[in-house]
């Protein structure tokens, strides 16, 4: 097998373990009285949306994200021909953001009362991580999916991630503004 092929066979055993979770997911669910839906922002006058879905999307966010990831690496190593690994600081995004998807999603399940601010800690965290980054996404809603399904964490991520973008895109801007303006002008 050439190189070329190496990160699309990665990411398909990654698809594949994903697939893995959420059928064992949802057949621990199916035996223990049926398939869970949850209401958006658990209102029952709101759709309720089965995590039924979650065979599709898991497998489609795990496919799709870890294509992003090893795009990324191949535009920052394009010179290099060997395996491309995935770097300790993604391994570490994907975890961080896994820890913190189940941490939230524990805190719901226990009924902690400090939830609104973990849930909001994680507009914070995006202010100074880009978790806008696929690794970041990934990872949250695999830590959220076993208790919400994978649809509301994949909504709320999308939140997330839209805001930490527009925050760092709004201030690299700024950075570039500041730089230009300090620069002196020739005449």
């Amino acid at each position: 097998m050439n190189n070329y092929h190496r990160p699309n066979f990665a990411r398909a055993i990654f698809t594949t373990v994903a697939l893995a979770f959420e059928i064992l997911h949802l057949g621990l669910e199916y035996m223990g009285g049926g398939v869970q839906a949850h209401h958006l922002l658990a209102r029952p006058d709101l759709p309720a949306i089965s995590n039924w879905w979650g065979l599709l999307l898991v497998p489609a966010l795990a496919w799709s994200l870890s294509g992003r990831v090893a795009h990324r690496i191949r535009k920052q190593n394009p010179y290099d021909t060997g395996t491309r690994r995935v770097s300790a600081a993604i391994m570490i995004a994907f975890t961080a953001s896994l820890a913190y998807g189940a941490a939230l999603s524990f805190a719901f399940i226990t009924s902690f009362e400090g939830i609104s601010y973990i849930f909001l800690g994680a507009f914070a965290v995006s202010l100074l991580v880009p978790t806008y980054r696929a690794e970041y996404i990934l990872g949250f809603v695999m830590g959220m999916t076993f208790t919400f399904g994978a649809v509301l964490p994949t909504i709320v991520a999308i939140v997330i991630a839209s805001f930490s973008r527009i925050v760092h895109l709004a201030f690299s801007a700024a950075v570039r503004l500041i730089r230009g303006s300090a620069t002196p002008r020739s005449l």
